[in-house]
């Protein structure tokens, strides 16, 4: 999520997304954790009305795979950036097995 007002921004009871404190409890990391991510850009916590840090699912899943890498000795910085990679190669994947079976299906021969 950019910092620009459209994106990033949530209302409270719009959103299914959790308090720094909570999201670095289930994590079972620390909040300071959760900041060095926002720092390396790994992650954009949205925004409540109220101005609060409030991190959705994915955001966590995320942080979680960063977290993992990180207490087996990847610098912050390293996970970061692997993570990212790994999550646009899963997106990459996905869109093109998308790709391939509109394609396998619009080449074979109608059936009747």
């Amino acid at each position: 999520m950019t910092a620009d007002d459209s994106f990033g921004r949530l209302d409270d009871d719009d959103y299914p997304a959790y308090t720094m404190g909570r999201a670095a409890e289930m994590l079972g990391t620390t909040q300071g954790f959760l900041r060095a991510l926002g720092e390396a850009r790994l992650i954009t916590p949205l925004r409540s009305a109220g101005g609060h840090r409030r991190y959705s699912r994915y955001q966590l899943r995320i942080a979680a795979r960063a977290r993992e890498m990180v207490d087996q000795g990847t610098p912050i910085e390293a996970a970061c950036r692997i993570v990212i990679l790994e999550d646009q190669l899963e997106e990459a994947q996905r869109i093109n097995a998308e790709y391939r079976r509109a394609t396998a299906s619009a080449d074979s021969p109608p059936t009747g």
